[in-house]
């Protein structure tokens, strides 16, 4: 927990100095209300002087006007800590989403976006309330404490071993309810990440699952889900719902035992104004043990929540100090005359912790302007050859060179305005159709001729232009107001205004019709001639025209040149030609 503490600024350190000065005023202010009462009820009852009305009112004065300092420096303590700790938790969000911003697909896929969603919204929400109830809790408390059992201990002992009979009973109780509890708080935030992750999975999948009529077996797998969370979540809240009635029971019996001790005193002494005294002194030893015993409860909340809060913490920081497998490189340049070329040498890779290559030594070599395209069975590593490309992953072995340098020593923002991707599926951000299309540095930068460009070329002013507001239209988080064709256009338009020298398509012409499919690429050949281009695609149609193709199978070029040379070469390609198109076609 101390570690997430370092993200506090030094304004923080100096609003938490400001917090603590105001709780030690408030307790020093409630500390002196008891004194005062003592003093009244000994005026009282005193048989041996007349009671003076005017110093009872005096005295009673004082004591509204401790409470009302009290209420004011409460006031101010609570909205000081309150927002520090929410600007605290704004700041700690914005790391977190940044630093997952900078990770690999890989460490994405390591933590789970359920997860990464839960740490970066709930988690972070724990901190922030054990950081601003914490900061005041933690100085009034033992404050609290010490004073009320040092007025106590200035009097008479006997109350004071009844206090530390209290607080032995409360700590034993709380350590070992905490002790039992505190395994229990990290399963159960690892049960609301699976929550998460079939919450999501449903809601992405609803169509499938209604058409399957899957409902039920839907429901059931997140009943059982739900069910063992409930169950762990039970267990912690009665664990800790068993500490309030031990409090009452131990504040009951320590009324009783004042009681108890004050009638002995009492019935030891003939003298009444020792036992006017003594009276006195029992209703004032009340107040400072209700005191003390409310700093105890105070700490125990502070000690019920805190677990919580560091397993919370502890998820917190494991985002943040996990370092992203692909990092920056020194900032090189392309090289003119290659600005374009992309080259693999002798290129295998597989995911992390995986037994086996999913792709073994690849190499190719696609020239400035030139169209490499790759095709083969599902699961032959198509997608995940390109992917290495714009770095979502580092190859294990082997080199990729892009414009005649080294991607590894490229400036990741500097690799990426190279490339143009486009991914196997359409993602569309919620905003406008212009939005999606001028992303990220083009936002500013593009006018809105090159966007209609952009939407030339990818096919896709027929279905823009039509809307009402044309490029001003409305798409919904995920494109669900698109179809799936649109989509793909969208996203190819977004990877053309970029206007970079290589354009990637990760099967990014499967939800177009032919003739869409056909008047694309032939666009492409006109006003992107100069572009190198790497396409997957599993039509034999959109790619017989590229410049070279390379065929995949279980993660091996089993063969790379012309359509021509292809079917005269390939058994694999003349399998996958023949089984989409007739001899004729293919001639």
């Amino acid at each position: 927990m101390l570690k997430i503490l370092r993200y506090l600024t030094k304004k923080d350190v100096l609003i938490i100095a400001i917090i603590a000065l105001l709780v030690v005023g408030q307790v020093w202010l409630e500390i002196e209300i008891p004194r005062l009462l003592g003093e009244m009820a000994q005026a009282i009852t005193n048989p041996l002087e007349p009671l003076v009305l005017s110093e009872i009112f005096v005295t009673g004065g004082i004591m509204v006007a401790l409470a009302l300092g009290s209420l004011v420096a409460a006031i101010i303590s609570v909205f000081l800590s309150s927002k520090m700790a929410a600007g605290f938790a704004r700041r700690l969000r914005e790391k977190v989403f940044s630093k997952v911003e900078s990770f690999s697909t890989a460490e994405v896929n390591n933590f789970s976006p359920n997860s990464l969603i839960t740490r970066t919204t709930q988690d972070v929400a724990r901190v922030q309330m054990i950081v601003g109830v914490g900061v005041r809790l933690f100085v009034r408390a033992p404050v609290m404490a010490i004073w009320a059992l040092n007025r106590i201990a200035s009097q008479n002992w006997y109350y004071l071993a009844l206090m530390g009979g209290a607080f032995t009973v409360m700590a034993i109780l709380v350590v070992f309810i905490i002790m039992i509890a505190l395994p229990r708080f990290r399963k159960v935030q690892k049960l609301l990440d699976n929550i998460n992750r079939l919450t999501r999975e449903n809601l992405s999948g609803i169509r499938v699952v209604r058409a399957y009529n899957a409902e039920n077996f839907q429901t059931e797998k997140f009943e059982e889900a739900n069910s063992e969370m409930t169950k762990e979540q039970l267990f912690v809240e009665r664990s800790f719902q068993i500490i309030h009635p031990g409090m009452a029971l131990i504040i009951s019996g320590l009324t009783v035992g004042i009681t108890l001790i004050t009638a002995f005193l009492i019935s030891g002494t003939y003298e009444a104004t020792v036992q006017d005294l003594l009276f006195a002194d029992m209703l004032m030893f009340n107040q400072y043990a209700m005191m003390a015993i409310m700093a105890f409860v105070l700490l125990i909340f502070v000690f019920a929540n805190l677990p919580r809060a560091v397993v919370s913490a502890k998820r917190i920081l494991e985002v943040l100090d996990t370092q992203s497998s692909i990092v920056d490189g020194d900032g090189v340049m392309p090289i003119e005359s290659d600005i374009g070329k992309v080259e693999f040498r002798g290129v295998s890779f597989k995911y992390p912790d995986a037994e086996q290559n999913i792709l073994e030594n690849i190499s190719f070599t696609a020239n400035p302007g030139e169209t490499v395209a790759f095709i083969g069975s599902t699961g032959s590593g198509k997608s995940t050859l390109i992917n290495l490309a714009p770095r979502f992953y580092d190859a294990t072995i082997g080199e990729i060179f892009i414009s005649g340098q080294n991607i590894k020593d490229y400036k990741l923002a500097d690799l990426n305005r190279q490339i143009g991707f486009v991914s196997q599926k359409g993602i569309i951000f919620s905003g406008t159709i212009k939005d999606n299309i001028a992303l990220g540095e083009m936002e500013d930068s593009l006018s809105e001729a090159e966007v209609l460009e952009a939407v030339e070329v990818a096919q896709a002013s027929d279905f823009i232009l039509a809307k009402e507001s044309g490029l001003d239209s409305h798409t919904a988080q995920g494109g669900t107001n698109l179809s799936g064709g649109q989509k793909q256009r969208v996203s190819i338009a977004r990877a053309l205004a970029k206007k970079p020298n290589i354009l990637i398509f990760d099967d990014s012409f499967s939800a177009l019709d032919y003739k869409t499919d056909r008047a694309l690429r032939d666009s492409l050949k006109t006003e992107f001639k100069g572009v190198t281009q790497l396409i997957v695609a599993q039509r034999i149609g959109t790619i017989r025209d590229a410049d070279k193709i390379m065929v995949l199978d279980k993660g091996k070029a089993v063969g790379y040149g012309s359509h021509s040379e292809l079917m005269a070469t390939c058994e694999i390609y003349k399998e996958i030609a023949f089984s989409q198109l007739s001899e004729e076609e293919l001639m």
